[in-house]
């Protein structure tokens, strides 16, 4: 009785079909992701070329994205080595082939290549690691070559049990002899290989009851030799003459068929036996190396380390703790938390940016929890909500072992040289290293400085061509013949589209268009961009501009501003995408014209270039805490005449990265009643994020002074009142937080007070504070010591978040921005400060008629006025009532997408005080250690 026929290609469509529904199913769990598998071939031989289209098209039927990346025969080996590395560090691949022969006309080390594959995405399983693994028998925890793969799967199809069995292998090359004799050994055969120097091979094989051929040698193995109803897998892929066949030759294995097949039990043909096998155990891995890809990678998923504290007491200085603690490499942290190596990119070893295709990769996962830090109205004692904000962030991470990230804003230069020093908390809970935070960072803030100048120059170069040119002179500039021809770029093609002009043509425009596209007509008195410079210099406050004699004495009183002040700092924290901050940059009104329309960048041609100097900015940058929680430092926009918080791309990608248990707490800058409110109105408006939580952070001693306690000096000892318990001048101080409370609770969000305590408070004052911030409504309060203790002193108040981000909330918007200029102004002066009513002077009520007309009446409002007071007179603490508040002026931040109203007098760019921190700043030429930042 012949032997049963085993079918490749039978067996191979049973598993295509049950891969099918594995890749469908991956889909539910997240409908972005493909299995990804790579081909690269060098050179181009038709039987490569055979067998990749054959991988292609079975890759194509299971749902897997297939690439097929052909280099030349020219290719040399570190070309073919950089293309792999490549492959390996994209994580939308899960499988690489390296198809060979390696087709080249240098000589290419085949093994270095193959080698060179990442083991987790070598689904051939040729590596040294993989193939090491299989020796010693880890098979769940490596990639089985294909074809002995495949051959397993077609002896299981016979319902013959290996193990126990005799089993015989013929061949002992990588690829099939030496792992299919692994394979069978680890299924528990009695496994003998034998090859070209084998003695008495008849014999061997006559005793096997699994017979595996794989020697390359047509038709060698006879009937006469296989044992009576034995399994018999033919590998072999040979061709011999046959005068029959059209191209002369045919097809057969290593096993002579007709003969073996009246012997064996069940035997494979060929074609059609072990081929189509393979193919299907390629794919088999592949859809494996993804499932382990998505196992290994699931959002919310992290295996984080955290770094133990050292407490001294008395607590050192800043920088002491922050050197005292060596970081995590940055590389390590990312992938501690969920980051791919490829959405990485490294800043050396404590500081890296975050690429932005992780927000499409982890689209489809559930946000964490959102808690937003803010203040009473800070003093010049200090509230130390950046110091909170990074013990929370300990407290919930290294503590509570929750998924947590700290998102705050990166710190102008300005204050670190000028009198306030860093802003990277303090203590025991700061992001470090200190002075990569606060100095340079990642250029941020550079790259933002050189786009800022790149516009104000631009503006008085249009000024000074416009006002010595005639029409024409000016246009055939604008548009110069280059080869013979005028052709407009880009983004003067968008201008002719705002004008109304449908042409594309230079040559088709009318002296009136011409006119009209060639001339802004800015007025000068109009202009609102200033130059920056992260740096204090009270000097630059007021300039005069254009004074060479080259300048033809076209000059104009001008300003700078600090960069942080900047609107493209403002664009960049509001953003969402590189697509949207190319068009918030090319909106940025610069000026108006004579004829009353706003001149943007786009009109200056200026907004690509603008795009171009920010498109590294716009990434995340990744630091940490001192105990090894992850933290995005993301832009950092003026709290005054911006919205004071850090970016909302960087609160987006953590919010995806915690999961939905974790969270993710950002801080806003000033007290409550600006940065608070600028950032449910603002920035939770355009990021469509909703908070669960406020933590509003109080002082004993700052609201003392709320209380009417006495004036602080610099450089001197506070008085009594503020080191000795007063819970009378306290109680009536409390009346800051009770408002601020009731400013949070406004926007439907649970409010938890933080007392950050310090060593003179006394434990009835704790208590007062606590019992008042419950009564006025807030969730909770309770008493941090986290500056002193790290994230252990902050853990009640982790404790407390977590509950509130479980209660009831009714988030809400303070106002509707299509209600009249005025009216979302008076709600906020009403609502929030407490006022009686607005006044509008003069310059104000013309820019509310300005802006409406201009159609930016339906945008949010940032109020500008001193953090100092609820009102708009800073030496007015506790909550002043009757008053009126006066706006100044209204300016307009379109491209950021709020308009800002002054309320008096607000300088834009800090002077330096007498004795700057600079004086105390140095570098060891020896150590490189930057000494007496801090």
């Amino acid at each position: 009785m012949s032997a049963q026929i085993i079918s490749g290609k039978e067996v191979s469509a049973q598993v295509r079909e049950r891969l099918k529904k594995d890749v469908a199913q991956m889909k539910t769990q997240d409908p972005n992701f493909r299995p990804g598998l790579v081909v690269l071939q060098v050179g181009d031989r038709d039987d490569s070329n055979l067998y990749i289209s054959m991988k292609l098209k079975a890759a194509a039927e299971i749902g897997i994205n297939a690439t097929h990346l052909r280099l030349p025969k020219t290719a040399t080996e570190d070309e073919v080595l950089h293309s792999i590395m490549e492959v390996n560090e994209n994580s939308a691949i899960h499988g690489l082939i390296v198809q060979l022969p390696l087709d080249s006309i240098h000589k290419i080390d085949t093994e270095k290549v193959t080698n060179a594959v990442a083991p987790e995405k070598d689904v051939d399983g040729l590596t040294s690691i993989n193939a090491g693994k299989l020796s010693r028998g880890d098979l769940g925890d490596c990639f089985i070559p294909c074809t002995p793969n495949g051959c397993m799967e077609l002896i299981r199809q016979t319902g013959v049990s290996v193990a126990g069995k005799r089993a015989v292998v013929i061949g002992r090359s990588k690829i099939v002899g030496a792992p299919m004799h692994d394979l069978l050994l680890w299924n528990h055969a009695t496994v003998t290989t034998c090859h070209s120097k084998t003695a008495d091979l008849a014999a061997e094989v006559g005793r096997a009851d699994i017979l595996v051929v794989g020697i390359g040698k047509a038709e060698m193995v006879k009937g006469d030799w296989v044992k009576k109803g034995a399994v018999v897998i033919d590998c072999g892929i040979n061709h011999i003459p046959d005068e029959t066949r059209p191209s002369g030759k045919r097809v057969v294995g290593d096993v002579h068929y007709s003969s073996v097949k009246e012997q064996a039990g069940f035997i494979t043909p060929v074609p059609g036996g072990v081929g189509p096998m393979t193919v299907a155990m390629l794919m088999q891995n592949t859809v494996l190396s993804a499932k382990r890809f998505l196992e290994s990678h699931q959002p919310g998923k992290w295996s984080i380390t955290y770094t133990k504290l050292i407490l001294q007491k008395p607590v050192p200085s800043d920088i002491v703790i922050s050197r005292s603690c060596v970081p995590k490499p940055i590389d390590r942290l990312a992938t501690e938390v969920g980051l791919l190596s490829d959405e990485v990119e490294l800043y050396g070893k404590t500081k890296a940016k975050v690429q932005l295709d992780i927000i499409n990769r982890l689209r489809a996962q559930p946000d964490g929890k959102y808690v937003v830090v803010t203040g009473i109205t800070p003093t010049p004692l200090g509230e130390g909500k950046s110091t909170t904000t990074i013990g929370l962030v300990q407290a919930l991470g290294a503590h509570m072992k929750l998924n947590v990230f700290a998102c705050v804003r990166q710190p102008s230069q300005g204050p670190t040289f000028g009198i306030k020093g860093g802003a990277a908390g303090g203590g025991y809970s700061q992001v470090i290293p200190m002075e990569e935070f606060n100095l340079h960072l990642t250029g941020d803030i550079h790259a933002i400085t050189a786009a800022n100048n790149l516009v104000a120059a631009a503006i008085d170069a249009r000024l000074f061509h416009e006002a010595t040119q005639t029409d024409k002179a000016l246009y055939n500039r604008l548009v110069p013949l280059s080869g013979g021809q005028r052709t407009f770029s880009p983004i003067q093609i968008n201008r002719l589209k705002r004008l109304g002009i449908e042409k594309t043509d230079p040559t088709t425009l009318t002296e009136e268009e011409i006119t009209r596209f060639a001339r802004l007509d800015m007025d000068p008195d109009s202009i609102t961009w200033h130059r920056v410079l992260d740096t204090n210099d009270r000097f630059l406050r007021k300039i005069t501009i254009g004074q060479s004699p080259t300048e033809k004495g076209h000059t104009r009183e001008a300003q700078f501003s600090i960069t942080v002040a900047s609107e493209i700092m403002a664009v960049l924290a509001l953003t969402s995408s590189l697509k949207d901050m190319r068009q918030r940059l090319a909106k940025m009104v610069v000026a108006t014209s004579r004829s009353g329309q706003p001149i943007t960048t786009e009109d200056l041609g200026v907004s690509g270039a603008l795009t171009v100097l920010m498109r590294d900015a716009i990434k995340p940058n990744l630091m940490q805490t001192l105990e090894g929680t992850p933290v995005f430092v993301h832009a950092g926009p003026f709290a005054n005449i911006a919205h004071g918080n850090s970016s909302v791309l960087a609160d987006k990608i953590a919010l995806k990265l915690v999961g939905p248990e974790g969270f993710v707490v950002t801080e806003a800058g000033f007290g409550a009643d600006i940065g608070m409110e600028k950032f449910f109105n603002i920035k939770c408006r355009y990021s469509g994020l909703r908070p669960h939580v406020v933590v509003l952070v109080a002082t004993v001693r700052a609201l003392k002074m709320h209380g009417g306690g006495p004036t602080v000096t610099a450089g001197m000892a506070l008085p009594k009142e503020y080191v000795e318990e007063n819970l009378e001048l306290l109680e009536k101080g409390c009346s800051n937080m009770r408002k601020q409370v009731e400013n949070a609770r406004h926007f439907g969000v649970p409010v938890v007070v933080a007392v950050n305590a310090f060593k003179t408070d006394t434990e009835s004052e704790l208590d007062l504070i606590c019992t008042l911030a419950k009564e006025v409504g807030a969730f909770d309060a309770v008493r941090c010591s986290h500056w002193a203790e790290g994230g252990a002193g902050a853990v009640a108040l982790g404790q407390a978040v977590q509950r509130a981000s479980e209660a009831p909330s009714d988030f809400k918007f303070l106002y509707d921005v299509e209600l009249p200029i005025a009216d979302k102004i008076r709600i906020i002066a009403q609502k929030i400060y407490g006022a009686d009513d607005i006044e509008l002077l003069p310059d104000a009520q013309h820019k509310v008629e300005l802006y409406t007309k201009q159609g930016f009446g339906n945008l949010p409002i940032c109020m500008a006025k001193t953090h100092l007071s609820l009102s708009h007179e800073a030496d007015k603490k506790g909550v002043p009532t009757g008053f009126v508040l006066p706006i100044r002026d209204i300016r307009a931040s379109v491209g950021a997408g709020f308009l800002y109203p002054l309320v008096g007098t607000m300088p834009t760019i800090p002077g330096l005080p007498t004795r700057p921190c600079f004086y105390d700043i140095d570098l060891d030429p020896e150590t490189e250690q930057v000494n007496g930042l801090f």
